[in-house]
């Protein structure tokens, strides 16, 4: 079994493999003041939970966005888990070629949502990850990783707008009746959810005027349900899709299926 782990900013995203399956899946809130047995404890409390023997995690793939907590992780699979992480970086075997001015400054995560949008649809696309950031990545069909655009997320800007106006209270995000708001909770929640819509297939037509009529459309991220029914211009919805490009990176790289990483 392989596990793999996608540190974000906001959530820690865990997935359980059998091959190319995701057999079970969690997603925890990350913790900055979290040392290495705490996470060690809590990855192998998740196991045990589901009744699976740390013996049988033969490998372990890592993605990070938070560079001080990577070696906590890392630490915490050593200890708890008998692994030292395969940690992803621009530098492993890939089926992209990552074009961006500086490739050690493209994210991990959106260099495993490329690497399984390539393996399982193919180029040209354009791959949005709605997460604490919203992220939109362009690829094209001989598999060049051209590089995207970032912006805050739909929580972030959420929170941003309570914090800075006086007037406008925190909402839960979720769609209101109309487009047109009648009071203040649902005008914000609106602004958020169709805006964001809206943003999107803005930036959908001007990455399909660069990588051409024949580019797919792929969301995902921890927040992509809230916006796909919404819009019909993400053709494509994986919620899993990080986990699954991580899943394909390990095995390009463990080419035996067994982990090296002890």
């Amino acid at each position: 079994m392989l596990l793999i782990i996608d540190l974000g900013n906001t959530n820690l995203t865990i997935g359980l493999y059998e091959g190319r399956s995701l057999i079970s899946h969690w997603r925890l809130a990350t913790d900055h003041a979290r040392m290495p047995d705490e996470y060690g404890i809590q990855l192998h409390d998740l196991l045990d939970h589901k009744q699976i023997p740390v013996s049988a995690v033969e490998g372990i793939c890592l993605s990070s966005v938070v560079p001080p907590l990577t070696d906590r992780i890392v630490e915490a699979c050593q200890i708890y888990l008998d692994k030292k992480p395969l940690v992803v970086t621009c530098d492993l075997k890939l089926n992209i070629h990552i074009k961006y001015e500086d490739p050690n400054a493209v994210g991990a995560d959106r260099i495993a949502d490329a690497v399984e949008v390539q393996r399982t649809y193919g180029g040209p696309a354009c791959i949005i990850d709605f997460g604490t950031a919203t992220t939109f990545n362009a690829l094209t069909e001989s598999g060049d990783y051209l590089g995207g655009s970032i912006l805050p997320g739909i929580q972030v800007s959420a929170d941003a707008l309570a914090q800075r106006t006086a007037k406008l209270p925190p909402v839960s995000l979720e769609a209101p009746p109309s487009v047109i708001g009648k009071n203040t909770t649902d005008a914000i929640r609106a602004g958020l959810i169709y805006g964001y819509a809206s943003l999107a297939e803005g930036m959908i037509e001007r990455y399909r005027k660069i990588l051409g009529e024949t580019m797919k459309v792929v969301g995902t991220g921890g927040l992509v349900s809230l916006l796909s029914p919404h819009t019909k211009a993400i053709h494509i919805v994986e919620p899993w899709l990080t986990l699954n490009g991580l899943q394909h990176i390990w095995e390009m790289n463990n080419p035996n299926g067994k982990s090296n990483q002890k």
